[in-house]
């Protein structure tokens, strides 16, 4: 191992002769034990073949059943290769455990990211899900909102003005009941954080909270979450702060004024899923105070968040626009367009013109991608915060952001548009860039787990880049065996609710469920 405070690197050589026609087995052995005491024995153990094959024996078992829970047989191979196996494999390897790969060596526990990624496991491991629910409610403050991103064990994170963090909790949560059946989790009780408060002139602060005596149900700690998001503008939009899912977003509210579309529909899906959970606790005044939120709420984006032809991404704190047709930077936003279909409270003329302006303007057949945003920031006087930061074309800056390309694949599924939503699927599979030896050279990484962006910039257009650690591989997931193939599980019943491409009407068997 080499350097202080550099990456570690490490080598295991040996010398081995084989003679011709000879063959030999060798462990490489690399472990990790809390108890220092066992780790020669453990490693003499293990340094035998037979002991070292067995190992490696068990862990293809775990994986092969873990990974053919729900198995599919597609007309299209590359949708099975992802969807059998390592869209999952991705998600429970790189974003739940090591939460770490070659672009961000980092092991954070991230507030919204994990218990995104929680979702795709609802069905195949709930128990593991359940258990990354309760872990992110511990991490929340008393006041309701979090730590945006926390490492363990010093428990050390940033306490932020992001503003959509939270309410993933209460997303998360309902939809972790609606397809596990398990309400029970609202009762478990779980600490708190406390700490001071950010100051009126703080971004952001790291620091170690302590954990409170205090304990409330996961119940309370979503009321809590859904309470400190009721924060709104002059447009009776959801306050953006610090920055709401597109983190680089950073400066758009952050004096307290501007205001995010996006997170109006967030919000309003939030409210949706989980009032029916309110009005069962018996909380009728709080249930009636949310339905007053959504209605005004959903008021307020029709009348404020619409610009013509899409929906705007956000306003200022100078209360101009953010996603208009008068920019000529960041004109239309893919995220404020696809979550009008996915928080079912859109106009339906509206949100059909709005899904027709994303394929129009971001969507690029010919280079294989999905642009977050166009066109990119770059000369304009806008300063929307670090996403600027980005050369044009990359990343959020106007690239690919798989994330978001998911949610506009998944938004055209629940229009009901299967034809559409398998042709994006298929545009944006990894496996679908590297077909060829030139294709292959463009895109520039592994093509069988998701990349978190792809290049939409000359002369990169159609590179990939930061793969693995992407919340991608979740959603994706969701898409192609939810949105598309049309699995819904709840409770102890299973639905079947396809949105298929029209050419594939006559396939059948094509989505195995064994529990």
């Amino acid at each position: 191992m080499v350097g202080s405070c550099l990456d570690p690197c490490g080598a295991i050589q040996f010398n081995l002769t084989i003679k011709p026609g000879e063959t030999e087995s060798c462990v490489l052995l690399l472990g990790l034990s809390e108890d220092t005491g066992n780790v020669a024995e453990k490693s003499a153990y293990y340094r035998q073949v037979g002991h070292a094959e067995k190992a490696l024996e068990d862990v293809v078992a775990f994986w092969s059943e873990k990974l053919s829970i729900i198995t599919v047989n597609t007309p299209d191979n590359a949708m099975n290769i992802l969807l059998n196996g390592w869209l999952l494999y991705q998600v429970i390897t790189c974003r739940i455990w090591a939460r770490t790969a070659f672009y961000q060596a980092g092991g954070a526990y991230g507030f919204r990211d994990q218990l995104q990624d929680s979702l795709a496991l609802l069905t195949v491991w709930p128990e593991l899900a359940r258990s990354q629910i309760l872990k992110h409610a511990a991490h929340q403050f008393v006041e309701g909102d979090v730590l945006h991103w926390w490492h363990e064990p010093a428990e050390k994170g940033p306490r932020t003005r992001i503003s959509d963090d939270y309410l993933w909790l209460a997303y998360v949560t309902a939809e972790y009941v609606r397809v596990t059946g398990d309400a029970s989790i609202l009762d478990e009780q779980v600490h708190f954080l406390s700490d001071a408060p950010l100051s009126l002139h703080e971004e952001e602060r790291y620091s170690s909270p302590s954990v409170t005596d205090e304990t409330a149900s996961l119940y309370e700690h979503c009321l809590r979450a859904i309470d400190h998001g009721h924060n709104f503008g002059v447009h009776g939009l959801p306050l953006m702060a610090g920055g709401d899912w597109n983190d680089g977003m950073n400066m758009v509210g952050i004096e307290g004024k501007g205001e995010s579309i996006w997170l109006g529909w967030f919000l309003l899906k939030t409210l949706k899923d989980f009032i029916p959970h309110v009005i069962k606790k018996g909380d009728l005044e709080i249930a009636q105070k949310y339905e007053n939120t959504s209605k005004a709420l959903a008021y307020s984006i029709d009348q404020y968040g619409w610009d013509g032809k899409w929906y705007k991404r956000a306003y200022f704190d100078d209360g101009s626009e953010l996603g208009t047709d008068s920019r000529s930077e960041c004109k239309i936003d893919a995220i404020a367009q696809a979550w009008s279909v996915i928080s079912e409270a859109g106009d339906v003329d509206k949100v059909n013109k709005a899904m027709a302006s994303v394929e129009a303007y971001l969507v690029n057949k010919e280079e294989g991608l999905i642009k977050l945003l166009t066109p990119p920031f770059d000369r304009s006087d806008m300063e929307p915060g670090y996403i600027k930061g980005y050369v044009p074309g990359v990343r959020e800056n106007g690239g690919q952001y798989s994330h978001a390309a998911a949610w506009v694949i998944g938004a055209f599924a629940k229009m009901g548009d299967g034809d559409k939503a398998h042709e994006l699927f298929e545009l944006i599979n990894p496996i679908n860039h590297t077909n060829t030896y030139r294709e292959m050279l463009t895109y520039k990484a592994e093509p069988y787990v998701m990349a978190a962006d792809v290049y939409s910039v000359y002369p990169h257009v159609g590179r990939g880049g930061w793969t693995w650690y992407t919340g991608a591989a979740g959603w994706m997931y969701q898409t192609g065996i939810e949105s598309i193939l049309g699995f819904r599980r709840e409770g102890n019943n299973v639905f079947s609710e396809p949105n298929l491409p029209h050419k594939w009407r006559d396939a059948k068997d094509m989505i195995q469920y064994k529990p």
